[in-house]
């Protein structure tokens, strides 16, 4: 570690000096103040060396959130191993090839995933040892969390740099397969730095973690709560009723929220009597019905919008009010560019694919140097969206490139051609494309629209529940249409610009 150095580390540190006895984590019953919060850590680090685990080797983990999710998180830190958060609604088959690209040496898994994981490690080659997490039984084949806890050496200090590899979040892929998006501490701290000056983040802060901590918005409020010597509220998956609880007993300041988070904690609000008044900040996107509604019922709130991506966690923001139907102006340690296909800047008010040169940009795809070249080219990272500015500098979101394609149900993303190759799996099929629609449940849906086979026929609810069972559920469409024909482009590639002109309006 450098004498310029800031890790995850230093700031779980200097939280257990300053903020000793003010409480870090909350989960169900467990209360950790920033002292016992470090302890766990230490302990757990030392317990993870002791197993052989270095610097840049990965851990892999697959399960809801819980308290032991974020030690882990505080141990790999201290260490410099890096951690590969699955998401748990991947089906088998990305999970396992998740795990094959990454090579974890260690994997820990929840109680409702401990046959997905079993089943995983036995076609892992680099998985020497499993461990559960968050609590259950500790079936054959498999170590308790607990187990790991050492005292030995536990205050050693180790020679961690900022720009070690902390995690790896996998992200849609063009190709269909998923691929790692690795992020470094440094990313982390100053992706926590910008959104303490953003919203005013301090100590009496305490976030309603409602996002799962595999995503890049959970575990990035998290942190930057973190860094901020606040408390993180840990429920261990949304729950509407719940969060207005917990907002209410624990005073509750922030939360990070995706359709369709806001509409049912609203619904549920009208059912019955909370005090969300301690609530301060609400991050995401949303519809604008959506966000007045809220702000009606927590008038001390303001709500952020914002750009960002899982490669550059935070790179533009504003409040809702500020300038509507924008994403926000550049955050100060952000420099945004909008380039033409010719990598030309283009002039205030035209469209061009938004570019950021930021401290907070990630490290690269794992393993994939074409892309990663692709990516950073001419010294800017490239995230494949469209964008404009206004004269006041305020960017707003136009469209995704046709090269990277993508549909967010819910926050999550997913590419066409994924769902288009489980779809012409089935037998009736004999073309498919595509498209996001607006949804006002999940901001976006997904469609299918499809051409049958001569002679065939196919209920779409059937269609729907088949691309369910090979596929993560989220990614199965919500829509499903069929037409006799498909537009066609000069080389007879299926239109997808037409379609969308065709069936992309609300359904």
């Amino acid at each position: 570690m450098g004498h310029h150095d800031y890790t995850i580390y230093d700031f779980i540190y200097n939280n257990a000096r300053n903020f000793p006895y003010r409480y870090s984590i909350s989960f169900d019953d467990i209360y950790l103040t920033h002292k016992e919060f470090k302890e766990r850590c230490d302990k757990l680090a030392a317990g993870l060396i002791h197993l052989g685990i270095s610097k840049g080797d990965r851990l892999g983990i697959v399960t809801h959130n819980c308290d032991e999710f974020m030690v882990l998180y505080g141990a790999a830190a201290k260490i410099g191993a890096i951690l590969v958060p699955v998401n748990w609604r991947f089906q088998q088959n990305d999970v396992e090839h998740i795990l094959k690209d990454c090579t974890p040496k260690v994997i820990f898994a929840g109680p409702d995933y401990l046959q997905m994981v079993a089943e995983a490690a036995r076609k892992v080659k680099s998985i020497e040892t499993c461990y559960t997490i968050g609590g259950g039984e500790v079936p054959e084949g498999f170590l308790p969390f607990e187990g790991l806890y050492s005292q030995d050496e536990a205050d050693k200090e180790i020679d961690i740099s900022a720009d070690s590899g902390f995690v790896i979040i996998y992200t849609a892929a063009s190709d269909s397969l998923p691929r790692g998006a690795l992020l470094s501490q440094a990313n982390i701290v100053f992706a926590n730095v910008m959104s303490i000056q953003q919203y005013y983040l301090g100590p009496d802060d305490a976030h309603i973690c409602v996002l799962p901590l595999f995503h890049t918005a959970g575990l990035g409020m998290a942190m930057a709560v973190m860094q901020a010597g606040g408390k993180n509220v840990i429920l261990e998956r949304f729950d509407p009723e719940i969060s207005l609880q917990l907002i209410e007993k624990e005073r509750g300041t922030i939360f990070f929220s995706f359709p369709p988070i806001l509409k049912t904690i609203m619904d549920k609000y009208d059912e019955g009597s909370y005090d969300i008044s301690s609530i301060r900040n609400v991050m995401g996107l949303d519809h604008p019905e959506s966000i007045r509604r809220f702000l009606k019922i927590a008038p001390n709130a303001r709500y952020w919008n914002g750009y960002a991506q899982t490669e550059a966690m935070i790179i533009t923001a504003c409040p809702f009010n500020e300038k509507p139907g924008s994403v926000g102006k550049p955050s100060h340690l952000s420099r945004v560019a909008l380039f033409d296909d010719y990598d030309n800047e283009v002039s205030v008010g035209t469209p061009g694919e938004i570019c950021v040169r930021s401290p907070v940009v990630f490290l690269g795809y794992w393993g994939r140097e074409n892309d990663n070249a692709y990516t950073f080219r001419n010294g800017w990272h490239h995230t494949g969206d469209i964008g404009r500015f206004d004269e006041d500098g305020y960017l707003y979101y136009v469209e995704r490139k046709a090269e990277k394609e993508l549909i967010k149900p819910g926050g999550e993303n997913v590419y066409p051609t994924e769902v288009e190759k489980a779809i012409l799996d089935h037998e009736a099929v004999a073309e498919v494309s595509i498209i996001g629609v607006p949804d006002t449940q999940w901001g976006e849906a997904i469609k299918a629209v499809c051409v049958i086979k001569p002679g065939r026929s196919l209920d779409p609810q059937k269609l729907i529940d088949f691309v369910a069972s090979k596929i993560a559920r989220y990614k199965k469409p919500k829509y499903v249409v069929y037409v006799d024909v498909l537009p066609k482009t000069t080389d007879g590639e299926i239109d997808r610009n037409q379609v969308k002109k065709n069936h992309g309006g609300k359904f």
